[in-house]
């Protein structure tokens, strides 16, 4: 576009024709303009760019300030919940060793608790299998006492029915039990 005006200002007979010919009145324009330009941006962007750019910069440095900060609180979270990890760790070690004391106490008291059972159970058996061995001894007895009753009568040929004859001879089996 430049070269566009510059033909048409050639062809129109002013300005330069080559660019190193050197228009003074051009030349002091440019610099009024310049200057003129300058100071009226000075006066009047200049102070709304410094404002602007001053407050970018306390802007960004307090965006830098709240980034240490937050890092600083973020880094202090890190750290307390790698403690309340640790901690919760401890407590879950200590909570499943106080279960296994709690399990392997319960399971001794079933043991003794279990013993007991068996023992009482033993002993009762015992009581009973005596219980039944005196029944069955003291129905041998009186078996014996009727046969050796009835043996006797044979013997003498008579019968002999009454209490004291059966008090004798239960006596005289007790008196052979003794013996042995």
């Amino acid at each position: 576009m430049s070269m566009a005006w510059l033909t048409l200002l050639a062809a129109a007979g002013e300005g330069p024709t080559s660019p190193f010919d050197v228009n003074f009145g051009l030349f002091v324009w440019t610099w009024l303009v310049f200057i003129a330009l300058f100071l009226v941006l000075k006066k009047f962007a200049w102070p709304a760019i410094l404002a602007a750019t001053e407050e970018r910069e306390k802007k960004i440095a307090r965006q830098l300030e709240e980034a240490e900060r937050l890092n600083r609180e973020a880094q202090t979270a890190l750290e307390e919940g790698k403690r309340f990890a640790a901690e919760a760790r401890s407590s879950g070690q200590a909570v499943l060793a106080e279960a296994r004391a709690a399990a392997e106490q319960e399971r001794a008291a079933l043991l003794q608790r279990t013993k007991q059972e068996q023992e009482e159970l033993l002993a009762r058996a015992r009581r009973e299998i005596g219980a039944e061995k005196d029944r069955a001894l003291t129905e041998l007895r009186r078996e014996a006492v009727d046969l050796s009753l009835a043996a006797a009568s044979r013997l003498i040929e008579r019968r002999l029915d009454t209490e004291n004859d059966r008090k004798l001879v239960a006596s005289y089996l007790e008196s052979l039990e003794l013996g042995r």
